[in-house]
């Protein structure tokens, strides 16, 4: 992904509805990904008036999602039996 795509396929199509949504009171969350670097995006968030919440780098256990993707991951290796033989793998 490009900032460029970042920009025009979740900024402008998703969050700046839910910008709109919610007010003044949204708070936009991403991570520190190249794409989300971009001058284009820090412009475009910029021009809609939308507050980038500040983050670490590299912090994953401070991302609420992340503790989502870990409990369902979780979940779905205790549905599966484990392999009893080599093909099985």
């Amino acid at each position: 992904m490009t900032g460029h795509i970042y920009r025009d396929v979740i900024l402008e199509q998703h969050v700046r509805l839910c910008r709109g949504a919610m007010g003044s009171e949204f708070l936009f969350m991403d991570d520190s990904a190249r794409p989300h670097r971009a001058n284009i995006v820090d412009e475009c968030l910029q021009s809609e008036d939308i507050t980038r919440m500040d983050w670490p780098a590299y912090s994953p256990d401070l991302n609420p999602i992340e503790h989502v993707w870990d409990m369902l991951g979780r979940r779905i290796a205790a549905r599966q039996p484990p392999p009893t033989c080599l093909p099985e793998f």
